[in-house]
This record gives structure tokens, C-alpha cells and sequence, in this order.
């Protein structure tokens, strides 16, 4: 945006809540315009349009939006304004947060943070995505939410498995452990459902056929949803499962934390927002790179596992190449696995943008 375009433009931004949103517009050069609070229902939508283009132009200028959350409680008014054709900016939280972090006096309200989006709107409008809303985004929505949810119940079942662990040694003592191999089998909870001592106590074995059962469920319910996700990642279109190491449950994570590639233009940027890029600490002529442990942390465990997968025992033979190469040129394991990690967000890239197959190097005879 030139400085001619941000002269003419009218910034408001808007806090978004459960059930209200608060919109402030400001000029500029940051005098306040107007403030608004609306609902969350499609009237109140249309009121904050009808609102902000009446206050536009009375100041002879264009609106532009920006929002704090355009998925969950701004889910409903940031699809509103995308289908109205008006331009929509996804401000981070965390740049508000550091704008008044600065303040001498530090406060906190709806309308102080509705005018801090505007102001981040005002000082980094160039930086900030555009919001839209594609057929690629609304599928990698989908597979997100099925992803999560499986996540919430993997947490679950291992509550429940070390929860079921102490009950089975209240019960069985120390010998169930030696009984089954694996004493969370479906062979091993059907015996440990019909065998029981004779001295046990009724609360005890109620609470243990209540965990088996629960896990039991918990277990058909997350293959029922990792067959879902399998569908989805066929029906989108995409193809990094051909990649080695990067099965349903990863390039579920993988596609939903991206979105829509097309928001990355290079891999840099993609590595920027996984937390896979290094950060820069230089000063004089000390030129350093140091670990950040900044970006989107579900996607960076998704490459790092990616990234372990390489170098297991039936992983990829370039990728066990590239991680030797690097620790003979000083790196040590850890290094080596994040220059791994870097080279595994360039080839998803890839992979995400072209929508092709991953091709397996050939071995030099």
C-alpha cells in the first residue's frame, strides 16, 4: 500500500468477543473516527457496514478491516466482510499486545484494544495477510478441526490409560504387568474385565470396567476419525503422504496449521511461520543465528517429526545423507536435525504448491 492509498484510507479495527464485537475506526493519522459495538448476529453485521461507509465518508475516505481472531469468535463477521467484498486485514494478537506493552500506563478494554488493531493496522499494513476465504482454506479448516478433535482424545485416552494403570495394580498387583505385553490390548481389557479376584472391591472394579469401556470407545472413535481424515486428504488434492514419514495423522496437522499455500510465497516464509527459520542476533562484527521458539509450535512438532522419520531405521536414504553431512561439518545431532527440519518445509512447500508427488532421489551407482 503506498503512502498515498493510507492517506486516503479509513483503519478500523475490531475486537471480537462470544456474542459482541468492538469496532473503532481511526483516521490516518490515528484520531478516532467513530466506535461501534455490535452483536454477532448478520444484522449486526450490516449495521457496522452501513455505519463504517457513512463515517467514511463524511472523511472522504475508503474503509479497510482488520480483525484480532478471523476463525473462532470473528469466524462469522470476517466471512461476512470477505463475501461483501471488502478488504479484511488478520491482525496477530501479539502485535496489540506489544503496541501496549510500550504505554506508559498500560489498560486494557474492548475499545482500547479495538483501536490498538487499527493503530498495528495503521504502522504494518503491508505486513499484515489479506484475509480471503478459498476452497483450499475451507478444506484445510475441516481437516484441522478433525485433527484437533483426534488430538483432545489421544490427551484423553492417556489420562484414562494412566488412570487404569493404578486401578490394574490395586487390583492384580504387580503381576498384570507381566501378563500381557501390551495391558491395554483389546485381549488383555476383556480379561481384565472377566477375570477378577474375588476380594475386590465393588468401587474399585466399577471405576476399572468404566475406564475399560471408556478407552474402548476412545479407541474406535479415533480410528473412526483418522479414516476420515484419510478421505479428506484424498478428496483436497493434496499429496505429501507420498513423502516418506508423512502419514495421515502428520499431513493432517500439516495441511490444517498451512491453510491455503498460496498465503506463502516462498518456503522462507512457510519456515518463518512453522518456527523452523533461524533468527538473527548479530551485533558489530559478531554474526550469530540462534533457535527461535516463536511460530506456529503444532506445525514446527509436525516437522520435527517429518524431519525424525528420515533418519529411523526405514526412513529416506537423502535424508539420513543430509543429516550425516551435517554433523561432519561440526553440527552436533541436534543442529542437524533442525537443518533437516528446514529442508523438510521446503519440499512440503513444494509439494503443497505444485500439488505433485514426492519423487524418492535416485542412488548414484
Amino acid at each position: 500500500m503506498t503512502t498515498q492509498e493510507k492517506q486516503r484510507t479509513l483503519f478500523v479495527g475490531i475486537d471480537v468477543h462470544k456474542d459482541t464485537h468492538t469496532a473503532v475506526g481511526l483516521s490516518p493519522f490515528g484520531e478516532k473516527v467513530f466506535e461501534m459495538t455490535i452483536g454477532n448476529e448478520p444484522d449486526d453485521f450490516i449495521s457496522l457496514v452501513e455505519k463504517t461507509k457513512v463515517e467514511a465518508n463524511k472523511v472522504g475516505l475508503i474503509p479497510s478491516f482488520g480483525l484480532e481472531d478471523v476463525h473462532s469468535w470473528g469466524e462469522r463477521l470476517s466471512s461476512f466482510l470477505v463475501e461483501e467484498g471488502l478488504p479484511m486485514r488478520a491482525v496477530a494478537p501479539v502485535l496489540v499486545d506489544h503496541c501496549r506493552s510500550k504505554m506508559t500506563h498500560p489498560e486494557k478494554s474492548d475499545p482500547l484494544d479495538a483501536q490498538g488493531v487499527a493503530e498495528v493496522m495503521i504502522q504494518k499494513i503491508d505486513t499484515l495477510p489479506i484475509y480471503t476465504i478459498t476452497e483450499d482454506a475451507k478444506k484445510a479448516k475441516n481437516i484441522r478441526e478433525l485433527s484437533l478433535e483426534r488430538e483432545w482424545l489421544v490427551k484423553e485416552r492417556a489420562r484414562l490409560k494412566n488412570q487404569l494403570h493404578i486401578l490394574l495394580h490395586r487390583i492384580h498387583n504387580t503381576g498384570y504387568r507381566v501378563k500381557f505385553k501390551d495391558p491395554f490390548s483389546l485381549k488383555a481389557m476383556r480379561y481384565w474385565m472377566k477375570n477378577m479376584p474375588k476380594s475386590t472391591d465393588s468401587i474399585l472394579a466399577g471405576r476399572m470396567k468404566r475406564a475399560i469401556r471408556r478407552i474402548r470407545d476412545l479407541k474406535s472413535e479415533i480410528l473412526e476419525i483418522e479414516s476420515e481424515l484419510d478421505i479428506l486428504i484424498k478428496n483436497s488434492g493434496h499429496t505429501i503422504t507420498t513423502a516418506n514419514g508423512c502419514g495421515t495423522i502428520i499431513a493432517a496437522e500439516i495441511i490444517g496449521e498451512i491453510g491455503d499455500i498460496v498465503r506463502f510465497k516462498t518456503p522462507g516464509a512457510l519456515a518463518k511461520y512453522a518456527g523452523c527459520a533461524p533468527r538473527e542476533h548479530s551485533s558489530g562484527k559478531t554474526i550469530r543465528w540462534r533457535k527461535t521458539r516463536s511460530g506456529n509450535r503444532r506445525l514446527n512438532r509436525a516437522f520435527h517429526r517429518m524431519a525424525l522419520s528420515q533418519i529411523s531405521r526405514m526412513g529416506n536414504d537423502s535424508g539420513r545423507e543430509y543429516f550425516k553431512r551435517k554433523i561432519s561439518e561440526g553440527k552436533t545431532k541436534a543442529q542437524a536435525l533442525v537443518c533437516l527440519r528446514r529442508q523438510m518445509v521446503s519440499i512440503v512447500w513444494i509439494i503443497m504448491k505444485h500439488k505433485t508427488a514426492y519423487v524418492y532421489p535416485q542412488k548414484n551407482d
